[in-house]
């Protein structure tokens, strides 16, 4: 299930990567370069358009490059958050990264050696990082789609380690509700992991997740030290979360 999980996902990345440079393409044509069914490429191409990544139209479709260009600068201040809370890691250091995607991504830009990775998100086990990481997965029961780690057996284990720093993404952080998530699966493996933390807690969250509530909340803001955003996140919100001691770490382009 997972095998044909990853198929769907390339072959839909790579109608993506053939319509940026023939931006208008047919159902017929895309059919035969996958060597799959009408009725399979159409599905594709409704899950494209449904993503806002592209239009349809009968018999087949038109790359939407507006939408593009506003997820490609979302993917890039997301990178550059990674990139920021890897230089933050040094030789030696031990990690908590929960099942946040973004905060996953910082283990590609890891230059330090001797650095152990203690994370709950499954998803590492498909992921290229350095040989001087060595990664331990907390266990637990398996959560798709994110993998995720959860449950008695995976917080069994976090209780018991305490590494010197934590690089915990989020699905929204604000004065008023901390740093929340939208599954309650995952609430008390994030908690462990911040209480557990012995020296820095860093919160990975893009703009769009300034000042947003999601619907539970994993830690509170007076028990959060570091907020890792970038530059268009919102001001005001920034200027409460610092009176409230939360140091802040913004992004620019051209970073990095």
């Amino acid at each position: 299930m997972k095998r044909e999980r990853a198929y769907v996902d390339n072959r839909r990345n790579k109608i993506l990567e053939i319509m940026k440079t023939n931006p208008k393409v047919r159902v017929d044509e895309l059919a035969k370069i996958f060597d799959v069914s009408l009725i399979t490429i159409r599905r594709d191409l409704q899950f494209l358009e449904d993503k806002k990544l592209l239009i349809r139209f009968y018999g087949g479709a038109t790359y939407n490059k507006v939408e593009e260009t506003k997820e490609d600068e979302l993917d890039m201040y997301k990178t550059l958050i990674a990139k920021y809370a890897a230089s933050l890691v040094e030789d030696g250091d031990s990690l908590f990264i929960n099942t946040s995607k973004n905060a996953l991504e910082i283990l590609k830009y890891i230059t330090c050696k001797n650095v152990t990775v203690i994370t709950n998100n499954g998803k590492v086990l498909n992921m290229d990082y350095p040989e001087d990481i060595s990664v331990i997965l907390t266990g637990g029961e398996i959560r798709h789609p994110k993998d995720a780690m959860i449950g008695d057996f995976a917080i069994r284990n976090v209780q018991n380690i305490f590494p010197k720093k934590a690089f915990i993404g989020c699905s929204g952080i604000s004065p008023v509700s901390g740093m929340t998530t939208e599954i309650a699966g995952e609430v008390k493996v994030n908690e462990l992991m911040i209480k557990n933390a012995t020296k820095d807690v860093y919160i990975l969250a893009d703009h769009t997740k300034i000042g947003k509530n999601s619907s539970f909340t994993s830690a509170s803001i007076k028990e959060i030290n570091h907020l890792i955003t970038d530059e268009k996140a919102p001001v005001e919100v920034l200027n409460e979360l610092k009176n409230l001691g939360v140091k802040i770490h913004q992004v620019h382009k051209g970073d990095f």
